[in-house]
């Protein structure tokens, strides 16, 4: 029986299994329509926020306090400006646009990490999103290594390589403003107080009111759940706060003996939710100011087809 005459139920059965057997879903391979859009949500929602997320840091490279400083911060918006130009071209193989992607996301019907929606206010705070926004986002990726879209695992493991120095980066800066004077540890702790708990809201709702977890992990996009990670980001962050001397900003936070975990605060779901939907500090001003780029650079991108068409005619002739 060929591929074509096979029934959906059928095709869906021998999908499942692939999953089942670790076989990673190439562009030309069968998958069902509700994998395919399930992956352009994800995918896309994660290069939104690479490009989105470089905008509060971008807005501090002319400010940084030291040459060096500037280089560094820099090359690591550069290099979220790349993570976002994998992640797209990877989604473009599912047989979405660039330009879809692009209206989307700024029509408002696709969505990026809520993070990038809190102003980035000091010098300190671009510590804190290199150690904590970096950090929770490697927690999240390194699993997304193995995931089964084949495009998107492999993309997946340059980008975890430069995300890890981002956060060394992030931490360093933190670790010369805790150890420096007074005035630059109240920076730093006031930088950890506002980044820490929208930190922990980067990793989604509890499972139980997410509406793609269960899908994407029967689908293996997902390896692990929103709480597992979470709970792990909360676990190796306790021991880092401590090494910078500072105060936690979880005052209910307890070691579990019996869990294994530390017991933590409930986060503010109104407020995650509120962002979510477009009511955060900076939603109105990121997505403005992402038009205003995507507008400016129509004229590039006309010239850069423009050229290609040009080569592509002489090649003809030839």
């Amino acid at each position: 029986m060929s591929k074509h005459s096979k029934t959906e139920a059928e095709l869906d059965a021998i999908f499942q299994q692939r999953i089942e057997d670790e076989q990673k879903i190439e562009p030309k391979d069968w998958m069902p329509d509700t994998y395919r859009k399930n992956l352009i949500r994800q995918m896309s929602q994660h290069a939104h926020s690479e490009v989105i997320g470089t905008q509060p840091e971008g807005n501090w490279i002319t400010r940084a306090p030291s040459l060096r400083r500037k280089a560094v911060l820099l090359a690591k918006v550069q290099d979220e400006s790349g993570h976002g130009l994998y992640l797209y071209s990877a989604t473009e193989t599912l047989g979405v646009s660039r330009s879809e992607l692009i209206a989307a996301l700024q029509d408002g019907s696709a969505k990026y990490a809520s993070i990038f929606n809190y102003p980035a206010q000091t010098w300190g705070d671009m510590g804190a999103i290199g150690w904590l926004v970096d950090g929770a986002a490697i927690v999240n990726q390194v699993s997304l290594q193995r995931t089964s879209y084949g495009p998107y695992a492999r993309s997946m493991v340059r980008i975890c390589k430069e995300e890890s120095f981002h956060q060394r980066q992030g931490y360093q800066v933190m670790i010369e403003l805790a150890q420096g004077s007074s005035k630059q540890k109240c920076l730093a702790q006031d930088s950890l107080n506002r980044f820490y708990w929208p930190a922990l809201m980067m990793f989604g709702p509890h499972d139980s009111e997410s509406a793609h977890s269960a899908k994407s992990m029967k689908w293996k996009i997902k390896r692990e759940t929103n709480d597992y990670l979470r709970q792990k980001f909360i676990d190796q962050t306790v021991s880092q706060i401590e090494f910078l001397g500072l105060e936690h900003p979880d005052k209910n936070l307890k070691w579990n003996e019996e869990r294994g975990h530390y017991d933590s605060s409930e986060l503010d779901w109104d407020e995650f939710y509120a962002v979510i939907n477009g009511n955060g500090h900076c939603n109105r001003q990121r997505i403005q100011h992402h038009i205003k780029a995507h507008e400016e650079g129509t004229w590039v991108r006309e010239a850069m087809a423009a050229y290609k068409n040009k080569h592509i005619k002489a090649q003809h002739v030839a």
